[in-house]
C-alpha cells in the first residue's frame, strides 16, 4: 500500500493477512552469543539480516529495539538505517522501539528522526512516552497524521517500576488515573485524526500480562480508537488465552509482541518463520 494511505489501516490490513503478531528485532548480547554471533557491529548486520530473510513481507509489524543498535554507535545506527531501509523495500510496516519524548523544538526534532519520509531512521511508527505531559507529544502526533504514521504511546505497562507513575491517582481525588488520561488523551486525538472511524495513528502500548489492572485504573481501552501493542508475550510470562482473556472484545485492533519467543528459535530463517508463523496461528485462534 502507499503511504499516503494511514498507518493504522495499513497496519490492520497487514495483520488481516499476516495474523496478529509484531516481532521484536532485538539483537540483546545474550541472544546474539545464542546464534553464534560476536557482540559486534558484524553480529548485529548478520542478526538483523537474517530476521528480514525471515520475516519481511511474512509478518504484520517487525519492531527493532532502536537501543541495541544505539549500543554500537554511529556504525550500530547505520545498520539500523539498513534495516528501515530493507523492510521499505519489502513492503514491511516497522515500528521503530526508540520510547521517544521531549517538549517543544526538541519533540520536533524526534518527530522528523523517526516519522519523515526524507530521514535515513524513517519508519511507519514509533513508540513514545508521555511523562513530560501528554500534550507534549502533540508535534509527533502531528507529524504522524501528516505522514501517514504512526505512534504508540506507553500507557499500562508491565514492568514492576511502571505502576508508581501509572497507577497513581491525585492524592484525595476521583480524578483518573494517570494511565486512564494518556488512554482518554489518545482516543481524543484519533477521535480528531480519524473522524472516518478507522483506526487512528494514536496506539498504546499496553503490557500483555496486566489485563488485571484495567478495571482498578479506569482505563477504557474499548474507547482509544488506534491499535494497542502488547509487549510481554511468551519469555515474559503472557500466553494467547492471557491475551483473548482481558483483551480479546478488542480483536482487530491487538497487535501482540513477542522478541525472544521468536527470536530463541534461530539462527535458522525456516525455524524464525517457523516459530512467528505457530505464534500468531495461536494468537489468531485464541481472538478467533
Amino acid at each position: 500500500m502507499s503511504p499516503a494511505v494511514p498507518f493504522g489501516s495499513r497496519l490492520a490490513a497487514a495483520l488481516r493477512a499476516h495474523g496478529p503478531l509484531c516481532v521484536g528485532l532485538d539483537p540483546a548480547p545474550g541472544t546474539l552469543a545464542r546464534w553464534g554471533l560476536a557482540d559486534d557491529v558484524e553480529g548485529l548486520r548478520r542478526f538483523s539480516g537474517t530476521v528480514l530473510e525471515a520475516l519481511a513481507g511474512r509478518t504484520a509489524l517487525l519492531k527493532p529495539q532502536v537501543a541495541f543498535y544505539e549500543r554500537h554507535g554511529s556504525a550500530g545506527l547505520a545498520v539500523l538505517e539498513q534495516v528501515l531501509a530493507d523492510c521499505r523495500s519489502a513492503g514491511q510496516l516497522v515500528l521503530a522501539d526508540a520510547k521517544r519524548g521531549d517538549i517543544g523544538s526538541t519533540a520536533t526534532g524526534y518527530a522528523d528522526a523517526w516519522l519523515d519520509p526524507a530521514s535515513p531512521l524513517a519508519a511507519d511508527a514509533v513508540t513514545l512516552s508521555p511523562y513530560l505531559g501528554y500534550g507534549s507529544l502533540a508535534p509527533v502526533v502531528e507529524a504522524a497524521a501528516a505522514h501517514g504514521g504512526g505512534v504508540f504511546v506507553l500507557c499500562l505497562t508491565s514492568n514492576p517500576e511502571g505502576a508508581s507513575v501509572q497507577h497513581a491517582r491525585p492524592t484525595g481525588s476521583s480524578a483518573p488515573s494517570v494511565a486512564a488520561a494518556v488512554a482518554a488523551q489518545a482516543a481524543a486525538d484519533n477521535a480528531r485524526l480519524s473522524p472516518d472511524g478507522s483506526p487512528g495513528p494514536v496506539g498504546l502500548v499496553v503490557g500483555a500480562t496486566v489485563g488485571e489492572h484495567l478495571e482498578a485504573t479506569g482505563v477504557d481501552l474499548a474507547a482509544v480508537g488506534g491499535h494497542l501493542l502488547l509487549p510481554g508475550l511468551g519469555a515474559q510470562g503472557a500466553t494467547a488465552a492471557d491475551v483473548a482473556r482481558h483483551l480479546g472484545g478488542l480483536g482487530p485492533l491487538l497487535v501482540p509482541s513477542a522478541s525472544r519467543e521468536v527470536l530463541h528459535a534461530g539462527p535458522d530463517p525456516a525455524a524464525l518463520r517457523g516459530a512467528a508463523g505457530r505464534l500468531a496461528q495461536d494468537l489468531a485462534a485464541a481472538l478467533r
